[in-house]
């Protein structure tokens, strides 16, 4: 059987310049202030959001124009409200992401690489982790690129800074922007900020694990009055009749929607701790 076979600089040959084609592959920055999330995300919020819009309207009016009204109102507020949690998460993954970037940059720089040589080592190991598309990849081509053409490393990782919006990124752009080219502890200075961010994420989990069962609890107790209303309204041989034919009844029902929505945005501010 016969079997091509390649000289070993054609082989490196070729990886290198695969890897030089990745670096300079990327024409557009990310926007990390533009929601990730595509059309079928977007109409799936939508019709979450008519479905619990017109649901509760229904539970406290039972008129069937004005609960499809208020859902298509609710349903545009959630596209929205998923769109802006769309970026936190993406944001939280990057973080996630930029902390594994700094584990492998740190390991590079300690066997003695350069920080741009620790960059192409650490997307080697990355790549392993995370799938091309993924941001951080995306990003360590974008700042390779820039280093290609003359930008320097630092200005590099204040423009991702920028973007993210990350603390994490901006501390660790301004640390080596004031260390770049005149110190040889920017080792030093990725381990420290890698024991940093580490720190914060673990302190993080702890909470988040607090507030889980709050969390739980919040969602019964908001989803308990329209249960109530629902199993009366149905099932309560016309004790609730009051309520959807007469003046007062409706002043009642709408009474309690203002409660009811006070009590969902203060519950959801409230059990959504900003880290």
């Amino acid at each position: 059987m016969y079997r091509s076979k390649q000289k070993p600089e054609i082989i490196e040959t070729e990886r290198i310049e695969s890897i030089e084609h990745n670096y300079n592959r990327v024409t557009s920055v990310p926007d990390y202030s533009v929601s990730p999330s595509a059309l079928p995300e977007h109409c799936l919020a939508f019709l979450t959001g008519f479905a619990a819009g017109f649901s509760v309207l229904f539970i406290f009016y039972k008129i069937i124009p004005l609960s499809v009204a208020g859902g298509f109102i609710i349903s545009i507020i959630n596209v929205f409200a998923s769109a802006q949690s769309a970026v936190i998460k993406r944001r939280a993954k990057l973080r996630t992401q930029f902390f594994d970037l700094l584990e492998a940059i740190s390991v590079a720089m300690r066997a003695g690489n350069p920080l741009i040589m620790s960059l192409k080592s650490a997307r080697e190991d990355l790549v392993l982790i995370y799938p091309e598309s993924s941001d951080i990849i995306i990003e360590l081509d974008i700042i390779i690129g820039r280093f290609n053409n003359a930008m320097p490393i630092s200005a590099a990782f204040s423009d991702l800074a920028v973007r993210s919006g990350l603390e994490d990124i901006a501390s660790f752009a301004s640390m080596y922007a004031t260390i770049e080219g005149k110190s040889s502890r920017a080792d030093e200075i990725t381990r420290e900020i890698q024991q940093i961010i580490a720190d914060k994420m673990e302190i993080e989990m702890e909470i988040e694990t607090l507030l889980t069962a709050a969390k739980a609890e919040v969602n019964i107790m908001l989803c308990m009055p329209l249960v109530i209303l629902g199993i009366i309204g149905y099932a309560g041989a016309g004790f609730m009749d009051a309520i959807y034919t007469t003046g007062a009844g409706r002043i009642v029902s709408t009474g309690g929607l203002i409660v009811f929505i006070i009590s969902f945005v203060t519950a959801r501010k409230f059990s959504s701790v900003k880290l």
